[in-house]
């Protein structure tokens, strides 16, 4: 999504504010005093949001439904897929959740089940608890031991959210914030930010893809040559909305490869032999040369 396009889709996101069944705290950016809160300016929660990307996120504590504790560290290794949502919302938190559950379905089936974690974590510290994330991945229809929803503490929130470059801020009914999903690498560092609630499923599964597919030392093995063969073969197709893995592609560059390879095998050739050719024509007249004088 271009620059132009992403502040479209985030100003259609930011027009409606997530209503909530009842008043919520002000926990996000403070309001101006004796005034209402200003509203989130697209362009400037862009520049935010893009420059989180390279960053290392801090190893924040959270609580997860069954009151584990639960670390940012516990996830490292592997790609993670973290959104920011808050339970009081009935159309932009649900929406984008929806929406990652149907592009992660995508992505295991690509990747593989296990290829990258996925973390939900409520943004309001005073409502979102253990009991009521269970009951919003409830109501969203997501019963996966692999996803887990996590409660925090206000450090823990607002830390995560200013490191990820997470906007929000308190309005009256609800929060207004950026609809946003971060995709962390192996190392815990942002890679990625998906943005819109209806994002296209190549959005979040392409730099997933690249996170475990790619490597840091291209053929330094051969598990590093299959895996670069996966990132380039395995392709979107929209049509199905699943991605494949195009052996067309294969075809191609094997016979591509042939065909480089019988070039430069003929241009050997031919240059081998011109320099045989050489030699000789030395030979023979070095050898006349001498036949001459005697």
């Amino acid at each position: 999504m271009n620059r132009h396009s992403f502040l479209f889709a985030l100003a259609l996101a930011l027009a409606a504010v997530c209503p909530a069944s009842a008043k919520q705290p002000d926990i996000g950016k403070a309001p101006e005093a004796g005034g209402p809160v200003s509203r989130i300016d697209p362009e400037s929660a862009l520049m935010r949001a893009e420059a989180a990307i390279g960053r290392k996120i801090s190893d924040f504590q959270f609580v997860d439904p069954d009151g584990r504790q639960v670390k940012l560290s516990d996830f490292s290794g592997k790609p993670l897929v973290l959104s920011l949502v808050y339970t009081g919302c009935f159309d932009v938190c649900p929406t984008i959740t929806n929406t990652i559950q149907h592009s992660v379905a995508v992505a295991r089936k690509a990747l593989g089940r296990d290829a990258f974690y996925i973390l939900t974590v409520g943004f309001d510290a005073r409502t979102d608890t253990p009991q009521q994330m269970r009951a919003f991945a409830r109501k969203q229809g997501i019963d996966d031991g692999n996803w887990l929803f996590l409660s925090g503490d206000l450090p823990a929130v607002s830390g995560l959210s200013d490191e990820l470059g997470f906007t929000f801020v308190s309005r009256a009914g609800g929060f207004e914030h950026v609809a946003m999903v971060s995709v962390i690498d192996q190392q815990g560092a942002v890679y990625r930010q998906v943005f819109d609630e209806n994002f296209e499923t190549p959005h979040l599964v392409e730099p997933l893809k690249e996170l475990v597919f790619g490597t840091r030392t291209p053929y330094a093995s051969v598990r590093d040559f299959v895996k670069k063969v996966k990132l380039f073969c395995t392709i979107y197709d929209p049509a199905s909305n699943t991605y494949r893995f195009d052996w067309v592609r294969i075809y191609k560059i094997v016979v591509q490869g042939m065909i480089v390879s019988a070039i430069a095998g003929y241009v050997i050739y031919s240059w081998i032999r011109l320099a045989r050719r050489d030699r000789q024509r030395r030979r023979d007249a070095e050898i006349a040369a001498r036949e001459g004088q005697a």
